[in-house]
């Protein structure tokens, strides 16, 4: 991790551009760029090749995946001028008084979306396979609050499709790296099963998740979730085609992490964002 070319802005201050949106400092950005570097030690431990995921979404093969019926609210779709309005743009029209284009895409709300649609129809084979990617992720929310609920943020997954006892291993470890990762910043995480499924949280699926949580939660002392570990059963198996060899319809599990929330998670335990990065120096020293 280098975090050596940090320097202090000008007496400048970068204000937010709109709710939901910030700029963060060259403290603030050493943070994110060396908490990704460290949160990528997942990926390395279970050899997870490094890729990058698209950036735009179709929305039918997120209704395909029953996205809107579970995820109504966070959808944020992508538009267009079409070329009827372009002279008015072109003459100083205001973009807000004239329409958009449905695009059929909206932006990711996680980057394990896009890598799932890649793999439709493919066959991951007996000994199945796991990716790790970061990706920007947008989400419309009700209100915006900081680093701590924004419109757009930076999200860490490392992603497996297989077996079911391989899925439900990778869900361990990651739980454990996320714990193990927080002690050697100086985090303190509670784990809590959550209750917002990626599959179809109707009938018999409701009452299963309800005997066998799929999702753990990894919260800061504020209640602010920096982290996740999910089990999806074979549902994107299913649903995409995906294949583990004689196995079946593949069964995944995803290792999520919100990094623009662990820079919130080390300011709150330590401070300030300075003692924040001095931690996460010595925490990477330690740990290479």
């Amino acid at each position: 991790m280098n975090t050596s070319s940090t320097t202090a802005l000008p007496d400048i201050e970068l204000k937010s551009p709109g709710a939901g949106l910030i700029t963060l400092d060259p403290v603030r950005t050493a943070l994110l760029r060396g908490l990704d570097d460290l949160l990528t030690g997942l990926a390395v431990r279970l050899s997870a090749p490094e890729v990058v995921g698209p950036p735009l979404l179709s929305v039918d093969g997120l209704a395909r995946l029953d996205f809107f019926r579970n995820f109504p609210h966070l959808g944020v779709s992508a538009g267009r001028f079409g070329p009827d309005v372009l002279d008015g743009l072109a003459s100083g029209g205001s973009p807000q008084d004239l329409p958009l284009q449905p695009t059929g895409h909206v932006l990711p709300s996680a980057t394990c979306y896009g890598l799932l649609l890649s793999l439709e129809g493919t066959d991951v084979g007996e000994d199945g396979l796991r990716l790790s990617a970061a990706g920007r992720c947008f989400r419309n929310e009700t209100h915006y609050d900081g680093l701590r609920r924004l419109w757009g943020f930076h999200m860490r997954e490392v992603l497996y499709l297989g077996t079911k006892d391989g899925a439900t291993e990778h869900q361990a470890r990651g739980g454990e790296f996320v714990q193990e990762v927080a002690g050697r910043l100086g985090l303190t995480l509670t784990r809590a099963a959550a209750d917002d499924p990626f599959y179809d949280n109707g009938g018999s699926r409701a009452r299963l998740m309800a005997l066998d949580p799929v999702k753990y939660e990894y919260s800061a002392p504020d209640g602010t979730a920096i982290a996740s570990v999910n089990r999806h059963r074979n549902f994107f198996g299913e649903r995409l085609s995906i294949r583990a060899g004689s196995h079946g319809p593949a069964y995944s599990s995803c290792v999520a992490f919100g990094v623009e929330r662990w820079v919130h998670a080390m300011i709150l335990a330590h401070g300030t964002a300075e003692q924040a990065l001095e931690r996460l120096r010595a925490a990477a020293v330690a740990g290479s």
